[in-house]
C-alpha cells in the first residue's frame, strides 16, 4: 500500500512537475543528456547569500527522470550550497522513496548530476 502511494507521488511529479520552466534570471545553469535513454535535463539556479533562492528545470525524459528533477528542485530550494554539496547519490535516491533498479539509476540521478555541476 505505501509503495503504491510513493509510485503515485512519482507519477504526480511526472505529470505536474514542480519548478518546471526556465528562470528569467539565474546565477548558473547546467545541462546534461543521457544518450542511452534520451533523458535531457537543464537546471537553472539563482543564488543569494550562498543559498538557492530559486531553482527550476526544463527537459524531457522518463517518469523517474522528470519526477526526480521535480522532487530535487523542491528539496534544494532555500538550501545552502554547503548543505547541497554534502548530498550523495544515495541521499538523492532516498528522496524518491521508491526502489530504483540498477538500470534506472541513471534516470533517477541525472538531475542530481546536473545540480552538482551548478554547485
Amino acid at each position: 500500500m505505501i509503495d503504491a502511494l510513493y509510485k503515485e507521488e512519482i507519477l504526480e511529479h511526472y505529470k505536474n512537475p514542480q519548478h518546471f520552466g526556465k528562470l528569467p534570471k539565474f546565477s548558473t545553469s547546467s545541462h546534461q543528456y543521457n544518450p542511452f535513454c534520451g533523458d535531457d535535463i537543464e537546471l537553472f539556479v539563482l543564488y543569494s547569500n550562498q543559498k538557492v533562492k530559486d531553482i527550476s528545470f526544463v527537459g524531457t525524459g522518463c517518469a523517474i527522470c522528470i519526477a526526480a528533477a521535480s522532487i530535487l528542485t523542491e528539496f534544494a530550494k532555500n538550501k545552502t550550497k554547503k548543505e547541497l554539496t554534502k548530498l550523495n547519490d544515495e541521499d538523492m535516491l532516498g528522496l524518491l522513496n521508491i526502489e530504483v533498479s540498477e538500470s534506472r539509476k541513471k534516470c533517477a540521478l541525472l538531475a542530481f548530476s546536473v545540480l552538482k555541476d551548478c554547485l
